[in-house]
Order: structure tokens, then sequence, then C-alpha cells
């Protein structure tokens, strides 16, 4: 199929129109109208993530939808952790040879479940010959007020929405061919197929202080926040031992389950900083004065790594 052809599958795979787009895929570029969303949500926010074979993903370990959806979700995620709603995106597609015309579809019809999941439609992008498979999504979102990564304060709850370890579990259930494990089922789902915490970030919107997505790992994204804020972070290691799913996982695999909480990547958590209890969200620690990240345990406290996946650093 040639490069005309497959621009007409992503026309038809994402041809949903959103509010404030009068045109999509197909012309030199999208046309927006921001006005139309803007009255209430004055502010744009905008991201851009890209998913690169071999770095982010490899083929055998994932299916060419669970490609799609992943990618989209890694960006609508950010959008999330700023307390803002998705409103449409732009994806750039490398592709190398291998990937034939049934598998390019695949891949669409991932993003646009994805996209679909989070109300925020693919307008236009790009496709291009590349030597290994990359997807890079930029998308647009709007809010009222964004909840940055500084504003925390010393004093502040930390809170965490969603789940922590389990995607990096099911990452080694399946390096490991561990596939049919049912002790491994919720692990291997949440690798697969993570989602973007869209309505929790909106809810915290206008009452958390800071706030965070976590992609490369609760001690490492925990500790960009304090940073952020000139802050100390305190988890509570009681807090993140009661996820029995991830326990009986870590225990399938062999794992340490507070090692897979603290530096598992993946599961697009939020993680805020609220003097205020959160609507869908849980306390795992608090903030106080000073630098770095301290685990807190029956036996004490001690201080962590706030150490992730790092593009540039060695494992």
């Amino acid at each position: 199929m040639d490069e005309r052809a497959r621009i007409a599958i992503l026309r038809r795979l994402h041809s949903a129109c959103s509010p404030g787009v009068d045109v999509g895929i197909g012309d030199d570029a999208a046309v927006l109208r921001p006005a139309d969303i803007r009255p209430l949500q004055p502010r744009l926010v905008w991201t851009i993530d890209e998913q690169v074979e071999g770095t982010h993903f490899e083929r055998g370990l994932v299916s060419w939808a669970e490609i799609g959806w992943r990618s989209f979700m890694a960006a609508a995620s950010d959008i999330a952790a700023m307390g803002a709603q998705p409103w449409c995106a732009l994806c750039a597609l490398a592709l190398p040879a291998e990937v034939d015309d049934a598998s390019f579809e695949e891949i669409l019809q991932g993003q646009r479940d994805a996209a679909s999941a989070v109300g925020a439609p693919v307008v236009g992008g790009n496709l291009a010959r590349g030597p290994v498979l990359s997807l890079a999504t930029t998308l647009l979102g709007a809010c009222a007020k964004a909840v940055e990564r500084r504003g925390a304060v010393a004093g502040d709850g930390l809170w965490m929405a969603g789940r922590v370890g389990l995607a990096a579990a099911g990452l080694r259930a399946l390096e490991r061919g561990k596939r049919e494990d049912p002790l491994l089922a919720e692990a291997l789902a949440m690798w697969r197929r993570p989602r973007a915490l869209v309505q929790e970030g909106k809810a915290m919107a206008g009452i958390a202080h800071a706030a965070i997505d976590v992609s490369d790992g609760l001690a490492c994204d925990a500790g960009h926040l304090g940073d952020a804020s000139s802050v100390q972070i305190v988890i509570d290691a009681r807090a993140l031992a009661e996820d029995e799913g991830l326990a009986r996982a870590a225990q399938a695999l062999g794992e340490e389950a507070m090692h897979l909480a603290l530096y598992g990547g993946e599961d697009y958590a939020l993680v805020a900083a609220s003097e205020a209890p959160l609507s869908g969200f849980r306390r795992i620690g608090e903030l106080r004065k000073g630098e770095g990240v301290m685990l807190r345990t029956p036996a004490g406290e001690r201080r962590i790594d706030a150490v992730g996946f790092d593009h540039f650093r060695a494992p």
C-alpha cells in the first residue's frame, strides 16, 4: 500500500470530530477553533511523547494494537497530570518496511481506541519510512488552571490515584515468557493497556498544589515533584504494601513488591501534593522541609534513590 492509501486509512479510522476542529486528517495541516472550548478552559496544555521500538517496546512482546494504544496513553497521561481535558492529537509514525498494511491498520485501531477513551481524536500527523517503528504523539488539552510540578509546600499530604508496580511486573512476565500465568494476568493487562487517569486529574484541579504522572517510576517521579517544589518527599511503605494484586504478581515472579512499586515505570498513576483529600486518590505519604525522597517503614525512615527509567543513563 502506498502513502496515499495509508493516509486514506488514517482518515477513515480517525474521522471523529471534536469541538473546535474545523479540518482534520487529509489537508496540509489541521485547523482548530480554540475559541469554542476556551471560554471555560482558557489555558491550552500541550505535550509530546514518543514510543520507539527497542527503547520503549519490543515487537515480540506486544501486539500492533497495543503499540498504538500505549503510545497515545503515554501522552494523554501528561495532560491528565496537569489537570486538563485532552482535546485533539497529532501523530507521526515512522514505519520500517516489515510493517505491512494489516499491521499498520492494527496500530491505528489501537490509537483510535485510546483516543476515543480519553475524548481526543487524532486530527493530523505524518507518515515516513524509518529504520525502526516509532510513534510520536502530540496532544493538546485545555484547562482553567494547570496543576504544575512546582507549588507543593511542606505539610502537604502526598496522594496517589491509580497503582504502581504492576506494569513493571507485566513487562517482566512477558520477558520471561509467563503469558498464561493467572497470577500475572492483571499485571500483563496493566502493561499492555495502561490508562491515562483523565477524570482523576480533572478532579484534583483547583485543589492539588502540585502533581506529576508516574511514567519512569514512583521514586523518580515523586522526586521530580519534590525538586520542582523544593520539598522533601516521604513515602509510606505501608500504603504501597496494601496492593494485594502487586504482592501476588511479585511472588509469582520472585520479585520484591516494594521494589516494583518504587522503581517500576509506565503505570501512569497520578501523584499529587495537597492539604485536603482528593477524590479518587489515597494518601501515600507527606511532604516536609528538606530534599530528596525518604521511605518510611515500621523500622524507621531511610533515604532512597530517586531514580527510574532514564534515556541517557546506563541501567
